[in-house]
């Protein structure tokens, strides 16, 4: 009688250990969130810390994504420039001046576009070829922190952090090998579109023209 009571109690324990595991909001559901939004665009507000200046360094624009991986980033401020990454093809344009880019032919820049782009069309696979990847929170209100897989990408970028709201992006959180970060926030143009960072890249990462 008391070893069928023991294992009952066991068994409960198991059930109750194992609950929290499958009520867990993970990427499978944080990438069929971002999944539904196929196109999208939104204002953001970007600040810069660069060792060794006193200040940030303020930057503010527009953003643009039509999935799977058409990303465009349109700073006003400052000083106008446009980064558009269309498949493998990135262009930069300043005043008259445009310079033309195969995206492969820079690994760093690469990996960190795709993660992006992976994260905004929710392809969970193309996300963890470059990043490992933690999901912290629920849909109303989610985290998710990247960690460099790709040597040549962690040795410029330390680690990446997004936040939103269902399948909304709300915040783009940078840091570089180095010291220097970059923090980006975002606001959705209407209330249920996505409102992907197109750029994938702010500011003062690795392979992009600096304003």
């Amino acid at each position: 009688m008391r070893l069928e009571w023991l294992g009952r109690v066991m068994v409960l324990a198991m059930a109750f250990c194992a609950a929290p595991a499958w009520a867990a909001f993970d990427l499978p559901e944080l990438m069929s969130l971002l999944a539904r939004q196929k196109s999208g665009e939104a204002r953001f507000t970007e600040q810069r810390f660069v060792h060794g200046l006193e200040g940030p360094l303020d930057a503010s624009g527009t953003l643009s994504f039509d999935a799977p991986d058409k990303l465009v980033r349109r700073t006003l401020s400052p000083r106008i420039e446009t980064m558009s990454v269309d498949g493998n093809t990135l262009t930069l344009s300043r005043g008259n001046r445009n310079r033309t880019l195969a995206l492969d032919s820079m690994p760093e820049l690469l990996g960190l576009v795709e993660a992006m782009r992976g994260t905004l069309s929710g392809d969970g696979a193309t996300l963890q070829r470059y990043f490992k990847s933690t999901v912290t929170g629920a849909a109303g209100k989610w985290t998710l922190d990247l960690t460099p897989n790709d040597s040549r990408l962690a040795a410029q970028v330390r680690s990446m952090r997004i936040t939103g709201r269902n399948s909304e992006v709300l915040g783009l959180e940078m840091e570089f090998v180095g010291g220097d970060r970059s923090v980006m926030h975002i606001s959705p143009n209407t209330p249920n579109t996505l409102n992907a960072p197109p750029s994938a890249v702010p500011a003062g990462a690795p392979g992009r023209a600096t304003p």
